[in-house]
């Protein structure tokens, strides 16, 4: 990771989809890349915020708080930061590629989360290939 990273061509190595690449670290947080295509799982990470920034196409996540529920939709170079404790459940039903910042170590599908199905990767992301 000592070279510049081009995330067209990282998106382009693999195709698995809401399975996160580590491009890159930050101190001890990982830059991920991911495809991701129709709904993820709700889920929350309790001791960490989840930021994200939409590549291509559109992501949205819905959130449960103390306030209710209610959805943001981001469009291409859209980004958000879903705060630490905040239920959310990200989709992209015609697809989006997303870069992710977080804590090394931190699992896709947060520390509480709902049945997660098989083609979603419980990962902690993984290296680019």
């Amino acid at each position: 990771m000592n070279e510049p990273i081009d995330l067209r061509s990282a998106l382009a190595s693999f195709t698995d989809i809401w399975s996160p690449r580590i491009v890159s670290r930050v101190n001890d947080y990982d830059v991920r890349v991911a495809k991701v295509a129709g709904d993820h799982v709700w889920h929350v990470h309790d001791d960490t915020d989840e930021f994200f920034l939409v590549l291509d196409g559109e992501l949205t996540i819905a959130l449960r708080d103390d306030q209710g529920e209610r959805a943001v939709t981001l469009p291409k170079g859209a980004v958000f930061v879903v705060p630490r404790g905040v239920e959310h459940k990200p989709s992209a039903p015609g697809g989006a590629s997303i870069l992710l910042f977080e804590p090394t170590g931190t699992l896709s599908v947060g520390d509480r989360h709902g049945e997660v199905p098989d083609h979603v990767d419980v990962t902690v992301g993984r290296p680019l290939d």
